[in-house]
């Protein structure tokens, strides 16, 4: 990459944890419509699971992964192992506030600090002119353009929105997870909240989604778009409706703008 930047070439980093699907390449065709190189980078982060989590069952394909991003124009996959990412005596984590604290920040705790930390090493060592994220993990998005924001990092954060499937279900690697079933239910969660940005009461779209089938329902909300403080009808400022539910041992969230 240092011999592109000589040569006055820009690059596009597309941070990805694999398994990658439609909405992958979606962040590929955008970074190589803004860059003149396209660099993916494929890395299941341990520290942004907790112990409970599926890290290990995490999807993974590297050789399906590599065949697509061959196919979409690529330029260059970065796939480090674990060992490059967090050598022997590893320490350093950032710690995240401000738009980590609620929703995810509330039911997984430990999140938001991985991702940061994993992120921050990926753009520092890529040192790309931008990075792109999708849309579908809205509160990642605002937690990375803050942090790049609060450690005055040399990159531009762009954003690409949700990429779907023809009924509404947002894109993600933890629907292989879902049965035939639980396929058919699960766009119920763009359904509702939908409706809630349509002004329907957040509490009845939780109640509506638990009648469709879902196990739980652990959030839906309406927040800042920017900082994911409460939203405040009427102050002008962009709204989010944000959601995460249950559907069998499938854990989905999705969002919507309102």
């Amino acid at each position: 990459m240092a011999q592109w930047r000589a040569g006055g070439d820009t690059i596009a980093l597309v941070p990805t944890m694999g398994a990658l699907h439609a909405g992958h390449i979606a962040l590929v065709a955008a970074a190589l419509a803004l860059a003149d190189r396209a660099v993916v980078s494929i890395f299941v982060n341990p520290t942004q699971f907790a112990p409970h989590e599926d890290l290990a069952r995490y999807p993974r394909d590297e050789a399906g992964d590599l065949a697509k991003l061959a196919g979409a124009g690529a330029h260059l996959v970065w796939a480090p192992p674990v060992a490059e990412i967090y050598p022997e005596g590893f320490a350093t984590r950032l710690e995240v506030g401000g738009a980590a604290l609620p929703l995810e920040g509330a039911f997984r705790p430990h999140h938001f600090g991985g991702v940061a930390t994993v992120v921050c090493k990926l753009l520092m060592s890529a040192m790309p002119d931008m990075a792109l994220f999708g849309e579908k993990d809205f509160q990642q998005l605002a937690v990375i353009r803050q942090m790049a924001r609060d450690l005055v990092l040399p990159v531009s954060i762009r954003s690409v929105p949700t990429v779907r499937e023809h009924d509404g279900l947002a894109l993600s690697s933890r629907n292989a997870y879902l049965t035939e079933d639980e396929r058919y239910i699960a766009p119920m969660l763009y359904k509702a909240i939908s409706d809630v940005a349509r002004g329907r009461d957040p509490r009845d779209a939780a109640s509506a989604l638990l009648a469709a089938g879902f196990a739980k329902v652990d959030y839906i909300e309406v927040r800042d778009a920017e900082t994911l403080a409460p939203f405040v009808p009427g102050s002008g400022r962009p709204g989010r409706v944000l959601a995460a539910a249950w559907l069998g041992k499938t854990r989905l969230i999705d969002n919507v703008a309102c």
